[in-house]
Parts: C-alpha cells; structure tokens; sequence
C-alpha cells in the first residue's frame, strides 16, 4: 500500500519538540466544534487549538518541571492537566483556562497577520521585501527572460518554482522535501473539486515556507555531528571533508552553487559553517560548576 504526506504543519515549538500529546477532553459547557491538544515539551506543558496550521498564537506553554518531564495527563472532563517530572519526583496539576487560549489567539490576528510575525522583519521588514522580488521575478523566468512579448503578471507562480524561490530566501530542502511540498499544494483541493492545483499564491506560499523549514534551525552541534560521520582526521587531529568528497555530496545530494576553486582542499566544520554556509558561530555558552564548594565556569560544547 501506498502513502504519502498530505500536509507539514509548523506545531508548538517551545524549546525542543513535543514529547507526548494527548487530546483534552471536552466539557459539557464547550463548543463542540472546538477541540484542544494537550502536550508537553521537555520541561514544558502546554495546549494547541486544532487544527494545527501553523498560526503560533494558538498554543501557549509554561515551564512545568525544569528538570524535565516524564508524563501528562488530563482530568476526564478537560478541566485539569497533570504533568509528573522527573528528577524531581513530583505530580502537578493545572487548571486548564480556555477562554485565555481563546483570546490570545484572537489578539494575534487572522489570515496571514500571524505569520508575517515568523518572518524576519515581520511584513514591513527586508526578508518580505525580498521574498516578495524573488516571487515576481520568477514569473518572468517562467515566461522567459529574453521573451519580448508584453508580459502577464499575476499573482502567482507555477509549483515548479516553488523550490528556487525556497532557495532563494535561504531554505535548502531536499529532493523528497521538495516533492512533499509541491504534492502537498497540488492535492490541496483535490477532495473538494477532484482537480490538482498547478500554481500558489504569495500568502500560500508564506504559508508553504513557515511550515516547512527547520523549527529550530540548524546548529553548529548537529555540523559537528555530520562532519564526525563524513569526515576524517587531518594531521591536527580535526575532523575535516575533502574538497572533492564535499563537491560530490552537493552534487548528488544537494543543489551544488559553489565550483571547485571557491572550496579550501579541507574543510572543518567551523570553516564549512563560517565561510560556505554564511553563519555566524555562537560562541560557547558558559556554565557554572560547583565542585567541593568552589565555583568555576566552563565552556559548554555546541
């Protein structure tokens, strides 16, 4: 049997994924219409509106255990949630207010206003004003960038598009994430029309991206962990990837935009972060350890 995703949807992200989920109860009192996701995080408990569509502001979570998290459970008539940490060893309980749910997502607006907000710069900012050029300048490239015909601009921009204008803003998805997206828009109204869609609007698209690139960005621990796999030591002891290994994984893997003399012969995954990805290095965190009642600081690893 066959299957496929229908649809990516951006959920709560509040620190690290979801560990456990569970359905609220309904009471008597609520809309029947309306139902809630209780959930918790690693070290935070939380509810969602359903469906989830990637609007923020219909979840909202508090630190419940900072120690971290073990369980959930809710009351038969939705009204508490229980969480049981860990290393701590204690049960809580929490009275569950859905009307303050309710009105926060009511304040953060309708139809697109929420999520000009996960957009850097919001609506007014640059990455809108670029996104906004790439999207119309890849409809003259649909049309032909030499054709001298009055050209139709319009709205929207074939799917086939849709992974140049991801790369375009930064967002490099894969082969398969690329195919789930475009399926994901081309069957969109498939069970109401039985027709596939074959072109997105800008506000879907915006949509499209928020919900599909990485929640949590990509950090220098998990480049560190990819360059321990690919890599070898060099005469320094570093992990590093050769230039040819390195052009030949974009090749076959990736969307290779870099030529040979643009890459060192080695590359470390500091090099490879810094000054092929274009990112900026966080420098470690510092952490406090207290050892036989001396306080001293450490680096923490990345």
């Amino acid at each position: 049997m066959l299957s496929a995703f229908r649809k990516t949807l951006l959920g709560p992200t509040y620190g690290s994924p979801l560990e456990k989920i569970q359905i609220l109860p309904t009471r008597s009192t609520t809309d029947p219409q309306k139902c809630y996701l209780a959930y918790v995080t690693k070290d935070k408990v939380g509810l969602q509106i359903l469906p989830v569509d990637g609007n923020p502001h219909k979840s909202s979570a508090f630190i419940c255990h900072p120690d971290g998290v073990s369980d959930l459970a809710c009351s038969y008539d939705g009204r508490y949630i229980f969480t049981a940490g860990g290393n701590d060893r204690t049960v809580l309980k929490w009275e569950v207010n859905l009307n303050a749910l309710e009105a926060a997502a009511s304040l953060g607006g309708e139809d697109l206003v929420p999520f000009y907000s996960l957009l850097e710069g919001g609506r007014e900012g640059e990455f809108f004003r670029e996104l906004e050029d790439y999207f119309y300048y890849v409809q003259l490239r649909s049309q032909g960038i030499d054709a001298l015909e009055t050209r139709q601009v319009s709205t929207h921009i074939p799917l086939e598009e849709i992974p140049s204008v991801m790369r375009a803003m930064g967002f490099y998805p894969s082969e398969e994430e690329i195919e789930e997206m475009i399926n994901e828009v081309k069957f969109s109204e498939y069970v109401d029309t039985g027709e596939q869609v074959t072109k997105i609007n800008l506000g879907d698209f915006i949509k499209l991206y928020i919900n599909h690139r990485p929640a949590f960005g990509l950090s220098m621990k998990a480049i560190r962990r990819a360059f321990q796999v690919l890599g070898y030591d060099n005469e320094n002891g570093d992990k590093v990837i050769d230039r040819g290994d390195l052009l030949l994984l974009l090749q076959c893997r990736g969307a290779a935009a870099l030529t040979e003399e643009e890459i060192p012969e080695e590359i470390t995954a500091k090099r490879f972060t810094a000054d092929i990805l274009g990112l900026p290095i966080a420098e470690p965190e510092k952490r406090t350890v207290k050892i036989n009642e001396q306080l001293i600081c450490e680096g923490s690893e990345l």
